[in-house]
């Protein structure tokens, strides 16, 4: 078990990402997928793409985000990837609707985001759950699912 403790740096950054380029044509970096909720965590135990067991255990001042380096040695290194997330679209067919649908967003504590006339409610809470909490409004056509986003 490999025992990740802090982040080097960012893929994204100049030197690194030169470093990365390099051991990535002769095969030698890997990833680590994590989801919405698992990179908001610091500490957890993960498998890279190819099956290197990790634990990571970062200090408070650290946070993960896609393309964070974990590790960064001459025959490897290990990258940070975050799965997208994925948002579920909903409609206000006016402006009531829209007061009431924030009003149940905002009471669940869900994470949303807006975007012109529509609602963005994260995913990651899954849409049957989201879709049975709002069956009152999107039962009598106050608010309509337009589906899932990335």
């Amino acid at each position: 078990m490999l025992k990740l403790n802090s982040i080097v740096g960012l893929a994204a950054d100049q030197q690194l990402s030169a470093r990365l380029h390099l051991l990535d044509h002769e095969g030698r970096v890997e990833f680590i997928m994590l989801d919405t909720a698992e990179i908001t965590r610091r500490r957890l135990s993960a498998r890279t793409d190819r099956g290197t067991l990790c634990t990571i255990s970062l200090p408070r001042t650290q946070r993960l985000v896609d393309g964070a380096v974990l590790l960064l040695e001459d025959k490897r290194a290990i990258v940070v990837r975050a799965e997208p997330e994925r948002w579920l679209v909903f409609k206000a067919a006016n402006a009531a609707a829209g007061i009431e649908l924030g009003y149940c967003a905002g009471n669940m504590h869900w994470p949303v985001r807006f975007e012109g006339d529509h609602l963005y409610v994260v995913g990651e809470l899954g849409s049957v759950h989201v879709l049975d909490r709002l069956h009152h409004v999107l039962d009598r056509g106050a608010v309509i699912f337009l589906g899932e986003d990335k």
